[in-house]
């Protein structure tokens, strides 16, 4: 079954769905007016019945109760004049309480003063040496403590998250979805007949909406012919059949495609981390770590970016945060030794997965190329298959540069597999449709929140349905 059918059957499904939900509040709130009907008929019959028994009394007896009227309001009065002075006699009872009460408690705060008066007068302490290397001290921790505060307020959210995933696609596909559907209307507001200028247009706003060039040339190509085919000519035929030809594109440039994490069965797994400074890969690594260790792996980090400033603390952060074990070494040391310790202690140890953070100058691509490559020869040299995974974070606020980057790094070393962060922060998320078309690299993980689970194992048929669902009817 392909993504299309995929589609199709929950988009047919969630309409089923939404039809019984609104049938069911339908009768919900035709029982509940029914009951409201009821009731009021019911009262109505009572007081009609009481209405009209006390009109014939009234009739037959008004003198009488006249006398019984006067006899009543008398007794009220007194009753109430006598329950007047009862109260009053209970205020000043309670005022007479509230007021012994007072004086017991202001002797005791002068005791207390007295005592306090007795006391002997702390001596002024100079602060010596010691201390100011503490204050000074603790001000180089301001890094890991605000790094500490931000992550426990992260992880704290854990416990309220109980989105499914399909709500998660739903949620951080939204802005994307929301900006592609906004361009196709106004495309189609501005022609009345699918012509040439149509297909112009309208490749022009697929490479707006970062599909990448190749699949908007290709899509559009394509397009032509179906549309002549179908004979489509309104705008809902032409959107169905460009969304169904978006899928299938996509769908058969992924054949083949592992969206799994390849590791070992019985030994250790090597993964490592590339991309820029800046998309999140440093905590990426944090949330996948903490992820595997849920599962009960034994998880260990190496911090092998030993340029950028503050990239050690922030993954010894996270893997305070996480529970795990870090290796690490003072800034600017060489990255392949932190690699090589880190794969002595995984081994020594038994840990299950190594995580290896790297840095992303890929301003200095040549440089870049030769650190990557030697932790590469570090890794074999220890473990012949290692890494057994080379995953390239990217972020998707970047669109096309994004796509640009993984380019430059394909050509660095052997990406098996993309990361892509702040998915739902960014109305470009159809670059995931470039990334397969034009590098056939499969995207594993995505970032659809800021939580620690909100980094999701990618779904294709989620995503597709996330980011096509209003714009098929």
């Amino acid at each position: 079954m392909g993504l299309f059918d995929i589609f199709k059957r929950k988009k047919k499904k969630n309409k089923v769905e939404e039809h019984a939900q609104s049938n069911s509040d339908g009768e919900k709130n035709r029982n509940e007016s029914d009951d409201e009907l009821n009731a009021a008929s019911q009262s109505n019959d009572f007081n009609g019945d009481v209405n009209s028994s006390e009109i014939k009394d009234n009739k037959t007896d008004s003198s009488e109760d006249n006398v019984i009227n006067e006899q009543s309001e008398k007794s009220e009065i007194e009753n109430h004049h006598e329950e007047v002075d009862s109260n009053a006699e209970k205020v000043a009872e309670y005022a007479d309480s509230n007021l012994d009460d007072t004086k017991t408690k202001e002797s005791k705060i002068d005791n207390n003063d007295e005592k306090a008066n007795n006391l002997e007068q702390p001596e002024q302490v100079e602060p010596n040496a010691s201390e100011e290397n503490q204050e000074s001290e603790s001000t180089n921790d301001d890094f890991e403590n605000a790094n500490d505060v931000s992550l426990e307020d992260e992880e704290n959210n854990i416990e309220s998250d109980n989105e499914n995933e399909e709500d998660k696609y739903d949620k951080g596909l939204k802005k994307t979805r929301s900006s592609f559907m906004d361009k196709l209307n106004r495309l189609f507001a501005n022609f009345r007949s699918v012509d040439e200028d149509f297909f112009e247009d309208l490749e022009d706003t697929l490479i707006e909406s970062d599909v990448g060039f190749d699949m908007a040339v290709k899509l559009t190509d394509e397009l032509r012919d179906e549309v002549k085919l179908q004979n489509a000519k309104d705008s809902e035929t032409v959107k169905n059949v460009i969304v169904k030809k978006m899928i299938d594109i996509y769908d058969e440039a992924g054949n083949g495609e592992n969206n799994n994490i390849n590791l070992v069965n019985d030994g250790l797994s090597v993964i490592m981390f590339v991309g820029v400074n800046g998309v999140g890969k440093t905590t990426t690594i944090g949330k996948m770590a903490k992820l595997y260790k849920d599962q009960g792996k034994k998880v260990l980090l190496a911090a092998a970016d030993t340029f950028r400033a503050g990239a050690i603390q922030q993954l010894n952060v996270w893997a305070q945060r996480d529970g795990v074990d870090i290796v690490k070494k003072e800034e600017g040391s060489d990255p392949a030794a932190v690699v090589y310790e880190a794969v002595q202690k995984a081994q020594k140890d038994n840990y299950d997965v190594l995580f290896v953070d790297t840095a992303g100058r890929l301003q200095n691509k040549v440089n870049l190329m030769n650190e990557l490559a030697k932790m590469k020869k570090v890794l074999t040299r220890e473990i012949p298959e290692a890494p057994h995974e080379v995953l390239l974070t990217l972020d998707a606020t970047t669109g096309q540069n994004a796509l640009n980057q993984a380019k430059l790094f394909k050509e660095v070393t052997n990406v098996t597999g993309i990361v892509l962060t702040k998915l739902d922060g960014t109305a470009k998320g159809g670059i995931i449709l470039a990334i397969r078309n034009e590098l056939h690299l499969p995207v594993k993980y995505v970032g659809l929140g800021e939580k620690v689970t909100d980094l999701s194992k990618f779904n294709p048929s989620e995503y597709v349905y996330g980011l096509f669902k209003d714009l098929v009817n």
